[in-house]
């Protein structure tokens, strides 16, 4: 069963994905900490091409299955025009100020 984005624990977490739900680039770049990084499937990719390939030029979308680690953990069902859906799993690194040091996606 899906969990609604509004519902998810995390704050950061709960943002990121409104952001991306929702194409919100500029919104989803104020999340992320200076010098973020990310990682998809163990290997650690650009951040900026990354997301506008997988996220943004691509039309990504998340609908969350399952959240653990406090919301830091999630198992979704991710779809955007290049690849079709999968189940993913993505972990979050938040900083004290609530904002994402670190991301980390792949197939779940």
């Amino acid at each position: 069963m899906t969990i609604q984005t509004a519902k998810l624990s995390d704050p950061a977490v709960r943002a990121f994905v409104a952001a991306v739900n929702s194409h919100d680039r500029e919104g989803f770049m104020t999340l992320l900490a200076p010098g973020a990084t990310m990682a998809d499937d163990g290997t650690d990719r650009d951040l900026d091409d990354w997301i506008d390939r997988e996220i943004f030029s691509s039309h990504g979308h998340m609908e969350v299955d399952n959240e653990s680690s406090g919301g830091r953990a999630l198992v979704a069902r991710y779809r955007n025009d290049t690849w079709g859906e999968m189940r993913t799993r993505w972990t979050f690194s938040v900083d004290d100020d609530g904002r994402i040091s670190r991301f980390e996606t792949g197939q779940a």
